[in-house]
């Protein structure tokens, strides 16, 4: 685990351009942490920095937003679990459909059976602290060697 200190906006900015930098398709980034802790601010950064300009709305109702080519780099499916019931529910909206092709930025993953047993699952622990937020990085099989913590 590596913990990376997130004091203001612009950090959490710089985090999001690293991890966009490594991200393939396949990937899984998986957001975790309490509400307000900047799971989708850093959602919002990743996906700016692989190119999108504009609104990145929050998924929150949709639960799924896509973002493709020529606004991105590569197909991005950005998701918010935090109101499936149970994991089955993933399975139901055609989230395994949606991924083919593509990295996933998902928002209270455990909710939809979480994604830390994938090798390209990058799991992030965002808490709030006194000084701004911190994000706590555990990277899979196939984030070891790239990844902002290198």
């Amino acid at each position: 685990m590596i913990a990376i200190d997130l004091p203001d906006l612009a950090a959490t900015a710089e985090l999001g351009a690293r991890i966009a930098r490594d991200l393939a398709p396949g990937d899984a980034v998986a957001l975790c942490g309490d509400l307000g802790s900047g799971k989708t601010t850093l959602a919002r950064a990743v996906i700016a920095a692989l190119g999108h300009r504009g609104e990145v709305p929050s998924p929150t109702f949709s639960i799924i937003e896509l973002y493709e080519p020529p606004l991105l780099r590569m197909p991005v499916v950005h998701a918010d679990f935090y109101r499936l019931a149970h994991a089955d529910e993933a399975a139901g909206i055609g989230l395994d459909d949606y991924r083919e092709g593509a990295a996933l930025l998902a928002e209270w993953p455990e909710n939809a059976g979480g994604f830390a047993h994938e090798p390209g699952c990058l799991t992030i622990r965002m808490q709030t602290t006194e000084k701004g937020r911190r994000a706590i990085v555990e990277p899979g099989l196939l984030w070891q060697g790239r990844g902002p913590w290198n």
